[in-house]
C-alpha cells in the first residue's frame, strides 16, 4: 500500500494513473471512491487509504454511486510474486466461494485456509470471502445498471446463492435494496407483452 502522501496528492490531482491503485474512503460520508472521482474532494483529515475496495468494504464504508469503484482497474498491489493469492483471486472471480468454501479453495492451492486468510489480509487488506462477496456485489450492480433482467436472474447470475442474500448484500452495502437502485438508474425490468384481447 502506498504512504498517506502519496495517495493523497494523487486524489487532489485526481491522478488516472492510481485509479485502481487505492480508494478513498471519507469518515463523515461512511462512502468509498476512486481517486479519479468527480465528486467535490472531502478535507484530508477526512479520509484513510485503502489498497483494494473489499479493504474498504470490509472496514464499512460503501462504494459511491458517482465513480462506481467495482468498475476502477483492478488493483495491481497484490501481482508480482505473490503467486498463491493471484490463483486465489483468479478462483474467486471464477466462481469458487460462490459455490465452495475457503478451505477447499486452500486445498486446490495447496495451502491451509489460515494461511489463505493470513496472505489476504496482508496483500489484500480484505478475507477471501469478503473478496467474493465485493465481487459478487460488482457483478450485480453492473448486470442492474447495463441490462433490464429480473432481480433473481441477476442475482443468481452474479453468484448469490439466495435473493434473500442478495438483497441483504446491497442493503448492507449500499443502504438500498437493489430495486431501490436500480429505479435511481431509471431502468426497470422488463414487462410481459400484452394479451391480445378476446373478441
Amino acid at each position: 500500500m502506498l504512504d498517506f502522501d502519496t495517495c493523497n496528492d494523487a486524489r487532489l490531482r485526481r491522478d488516472p494513473e492510481f485509479d485502481g491503485v487505492f480508494f478513498t474512503a471519507v469518515r463523515t460520508t461512511g462512502i468509498y471512491c476512486r481517486p479519479v472521482c468527480p465528486v467535490k474532494q472531502p478535507l484530508t483529515r477526512n479520509v484513510s487509504y485503502y489498497p483494494t475496495a473489499a479493504a474498504a468494504e470490509r472496514a464499512g464504508y460503501r462504494p459511491c454511486l458517482r465513480c462506481r469503484p467495482e468498475t476502477a482497474p483492478f488493483c495491481p498491489a497484490w501481482q508480482g510474486t505473490r503467486t498463491t493469492v493471484e490463483r486465489a483471486l483468479k478462483k474467486i472471480a471464477d466462481g469458487a466461494l460462490d459455490r465452495g468454501s475457503v478451505e477447499a479453495l486452500a486445498a486446490g492451492l495447496g495451502v491451509g485456509s489460515r494461511h489463505l486468510s493470513r496472505l489476504f489480509v496482508q496483500h489484500i487488506g480484505a478475507s477471501p470471502v469478503q473478496m467474493a462477496q465485493t465481487l459478487r456485489v460488482a457483478r450485480a450492480k453492473r448486470l442492474l445498471d447495463e441490462t433490464g433482467l429480473p432481480l433473481s436472474d441477476i442475482a443468481f447470475q452474479a453468484g448469490f446463492g439466495s435473493i434473500r442474500s442478495f438483497n441483504a448484500a446491497f442493503l448492507k452495502l449500499y443502504g438500498r435494496s437493489p430495486n431501490g437502485l436500480r429505479r435511481t438508474k431509471g431502468l426497470s425490468p422488463p414487462q410481459p407483452a400484452p394479451q391480445p384481447t378476446p373478441s
